[in-house]
């Protein structure tokens, strides 16, 4: 029932603000078409915090973002001409496409402190449309199907699961929902689509005889079908048809290698448009050649 479970790995995003990085895994890459999974926080900002906890400008291409938080408030700027603040249980969905560059930055929270939680996914787009045009969408409230079933409240984020379907536009068939579980409840694991993951947000899980705890993905067979909840736990259920294999170089993803050398000289060179909003600074090519090898941690 269980085909691996992934422990987050800490990374540092400079300036202090640290995240759970859970995928791409050496040994799992992807889970249908989820290349990317951050866990940020839970991390308290006081207010009058510096501004080094941004995240600066920088580019993306061949995926879409997918912000979502349990708690806090992030402002997204991007070089489509979105600006757009980001609150609990909204979608702020970015298709990169064939390219785009955003900042999040951290506004409320300098102002007033704030109580960051959440979660930062990637897409990676089928290889039709790698190179489509860049768009941003944000959804909330009716976009976004809600439910209550004998201690269970979930959320649809984006996809098709639980007979209900989000308005956040996909490129290629996907699930991704948040459940809140009380104690004991146990709660359904879609199963319609052919790879499967679950990731422990908060508190601990049951499956397969096994306790789980926050900060472990797992990787799910065919056989799974329900989770039980050891305690009060936030949950993120996750999967899709696979697209094939992916390379990754810092914020860039594609099916080619010298796509990703190319965006790389692209933002090296400066031809990737900054926001308007927010074009004052950016956050430079790492050094070093673009690896060869396919998505890893």
């Amino acid at each position: 029932m269980i085909e691996m479970v992934i422990e987050q790995r800490r990374r540092s995003l400079g300036g202090g603000l640290d995240v759970g990085r859970v995928l791409p895994y050496a040994k799992r890459r992807m889970v249908g078409p989820f290349v990317f999974f951050d866990h940020m926080g839970p991390l308290d900002i006081a207010a009058g915090s510096h501004d080094h906890l941004d995240v600066r400008p920088h580019p993306h291409i061949g995926l879409s973002t997918v912000t979502y938080l349990f708690s806090g408030e992030v402002m997204h700027r991007d070089s489509v001409g979105s600006i757009q603040q980001i609150r609990p249980r909204e979608v702020n969905w970015m298709t990169a496409g064939s390219g785009v560059t955003h900042s999040e930055r951290f506004e409320k929270a300098r102002t007033q402190g704030d109580h960051l939680h959440g979660i930062q996914a990637w897409v990676a787009l089928p290889t039709a449309d790698e190179e489509t045009a860049p768009s941003f969408s944000h959804h909330s409230g009716g976009d976004l199907p809600q439910w209550s079933d004998t201690g269970v409240h979930g959320q649809l984020i984006a996809g098709s699961a639980y007979g209900l379907n989000a308005a956040v536009k996909t490129h290629s068939p996907l699930f991704y929902a948040h459940l809140d579980l009380d104690a004991g409840a146990v709660a359904e694991i879609p199963g319609d689509q052919p790879e499967r993951a679950l990731y422990v947000a908060a508190g601990a899980v049951e499956l397969d005889g096994r306790r789980f705890d926050t900060g472990q993905m797992l990787v799910l067979g065919e056989g799974a079908s329900s989770v039980k909840a050891a305690e009060r736990s936030t949950i993120m259920v996750l999967g899709g048809e696979p697209l094939g294999e992916r390379y990754i170089y810092w914020n860039f993803v594609s099916s080619s290698k010298e796509r990703l050398a190319q965006a790389a000289e692209d933002w090296k060179a400066g031809r990737m448009k900054l926001p308007d909003a927010d074009d004052k600074e950016f956050i430079p090519l790492p050094e070093g050649p673009a690896p060869s090898a396919p998505a890893m941690s």
